[in-house]
């Protein structure tokens, strides 16, 4: 019998960054506040100088022989750390993929507002899949799908960059649009 979903829970994220009495190796590198390496040393001698400056022994390359630690207000270095990751967070660009699906009858009007909305997706940077759904008797004329499909390509060429030429599979014909790269001057 499976676990309920409530009981399943991951324990909290904890820090894992060894910090003062919890660094446990005889000796370590020691890095001072100002940012030059002191050198190798026992785990005492440094944890008394990092007390001396009223300040944190912080273990910042653990994997390294000995392991590099640095004096520093460790409080600080954690919101530092956290500024960063949300910066990080902040530049990166999210891509979604939007999907619009035609018919191969499709009426003009009903062409140029699904067009609309392609462009709509386009300058918002986001990807376009195009999809021409078949139906009975439609699946004998695969090349009236592909001319819809290569028309709207071609209006949108200085918009849109084609990633996926059309394709058929079984009862759809698909193409991937994505955004014009933007000119770098």
């Amino acid at each position: 019998m499976p676990v309920p979903r409530r009981f399943d829970r991951q324990p909290p994220e904890r820090d894992t960054t060894r910090i003062n009495e919890r660094i446990r190796v005889p000796e370590v590198r020691l890095i001072d506040e100002t940012g030059q390496q002191v050198g190798v040393m026992r785990t005492q001698d440094a944890l008394r100088q990092a007390q001396e400056k009223d300040l944190d022994l912080v273990e910042v390359a653990p994997e390294a022989k000995p392991p590099v630690v640095r004096i520093l207000d460790y409080s600080k270095y954690k919101y530092e750390q956290a500024q960063k990751q949300k910066s990080a967070r902040k530049h990166q660009q999210q891509i979604n993929v939007r999907e619009i699906k035609f018919r191969p009858k499709i009426a003009q009007h009903d062409y140029d507002t699904k067009k609309g909305h392609v462009m709509r997706f386009l300058k918002a940077r986001d990807k376009v899949k195009v999809t021409i759904m078949f139906r009975g008797r439609e699946m004998a004329h695969p090349e009236r799908g592909e001319m819809i499909l290569n028309r709207l390509a071609e209006e949108l060429q200085e918009l849109a960059v084609v990633e996926q030429r059309p394709q058929q599979d079984g009862r759809n014909m698909t193409m991937m649009l994505a955004p014009q790269r933007a000119p770098t001057t």
